[in-house]
């Protein structure tokens, strides 16, 4: 049988309806890396340019991949070390690994489980968060149906219209979140031309925020559903999050320590540093470039977690050392969701707890507090 053009396996899914995965398993992840070469084979290529494309020339995708080269490990040795203990705390909850779910918009494109699968395959593993994105194509109960009373907080994309957003945020509290993640650096799309090669829309409705989408946003593309969602994000709304949830607020997108302190000065109660896995502004830096700067301003006033890049042990390990008290995981559990189901994420977070382990034992940490003093080197 002839291999199919790119547009032939476009025109089928549109006419035979989006076929993402269905199959619950484990996963062998020897690393991340190959994880998105075996997710694509399996994955309809409009959704999977999604998941693991980036804006313009995808040079800050590369970037958070090799801002990681910038810094080396200095490890110690004789320090007394055996089975690191990766346990630690945010905002007062309790955590087993200092790793969570980022969040990430419609995992239905990954796994017909959509966002259920990856609930619980980190209500599975235990001692993490879920975030739930507001553009999640399944809704708070389906999710809940997997997580099953699992720790979870809530990232919003707002409406222009206030009192949806009160009640968008009043569902999450009901549902549980015990934070709320302001995602501030996607007030329109970038350019993410797979996207546009492959006129790429959504093949399924967003539950959460379809009271403001006229459609409910299947069959639309990104940059409609951000026309219908506010772009004028303002210490206002930071302000607004945080006096109407009475919840912590943390602000995503932070990638300036000027930024960072006008957040905190608005009342966020957490920075949350990344530039959106390299999908918004191309040409700006990899996301741990700006780390260290951005905790050196901080000091220790409020917590940061860290997102963009994270792929191995020693990127945890490192975006630690460098300031981060915890670090999001994005595109490996989306990959583990395609090729597993839920058991595929439960995989990839028991890679990176089992990875990370390994980096301490060999740094000679520990704890997670002994990373945050631990050494790092600049690489010439």
């Amino acid at each position: 049988m002839a291999e199919k053009t790119v547009t032939e396996e476009i025109e089928e899914e549109v006419n035979n309806g989006y076929d993402a995965p269905t199959n619950v398993n484990e996963v062998e992840v020897i690393n991340t890396y190959e994880l998105e070469e075996k997710a694509k084979k399996v994955v309809p290529k409009g959704g999977f340019d999604y998941m693991s494309g980036a804006s313009g020339d995808e040079f800050t995708l590369k970037q958070n991949i090799e801002a990681w080269n910038a810094k080396g490990i200095l490890p110690r040795v004789l320090a007394d070390v055996e089975f690191p203990e990766t346990n630690t705390s945010i905002i007062g909850e309790e955590l087993k690994v200092p790793f969570i779910m980022s969040p990430i918009a419609a995992h239905g494109l990954a796994h017909q489980a959509k966002e259920a699968g990856t609930a619980r395959g980190i209500a599975e593993f235990g001692g993490s968060i879920m975030s739930i994105s507001a553009y999640s194509g399944a809704s708070f109960d389906e999710i809940e149906a997997g997580l099953g009373g699992n720790n979870r907080w809530f990232q919003i994309y707002m409406s222009k219209d206030e009192e949806m957003n009160k009640n968008i945020i009043d569902e999450a509290k009901a549902d549980g979140a015990t934070a709320i993640i302001l995602t501030a650096d996607a007030t329109l799309s970038g350019n993410r031309d797979r996207d546009d090669h492959n006129k790429f829309v959504y093949p399924f409705g967003m539950p959460i925020v379809s009271r403001y989408l006229k459609g409910g946003a299947k069959n639309m593309s990104l940059n409609n559903i951000y026309a219908q969602s506010k772009q004028k994000i303002s210490m206002a709304d930071v302000r607004f999050l945080k006096e109407y949830s009475d919840l912590p607020v943390f602000v995503k997108g932070i990638q300036t320590p000027e930024d960072a302190m006008a957040a905190i000065g608005a009342g966020a109660a957490g920075i949350w540093v990344s530039n959106h896995g390299g999908r918004q502004l191309d040409g700006a830096p990899g996301s741990f470039a700006t780390l260290k700067a951005i905790s050196e301003a901080v000091q220790n006033r409020v917590p940061i977690v860290f997102d963009s890049g994270i792929r191995r042990g020693e990127h945890i390990f490192k975006a630690i050392a460098s300031g981060a008290d915890i670090v999001g995981i994005g595109r490996p559990a989306l990959y583990g969701l395609a090729l597993g189901g839920w058991k595929g994420v439960k995989s990839v977070f028991e890679y990176f707890e089992s990875d990370l382990k390994r980096v301490m034992q060999l740094a000679g940490t520990q704890t997670i507090e002994d990373i945050k003093h631990a050494r790092l080197f600049d690489i010439k």
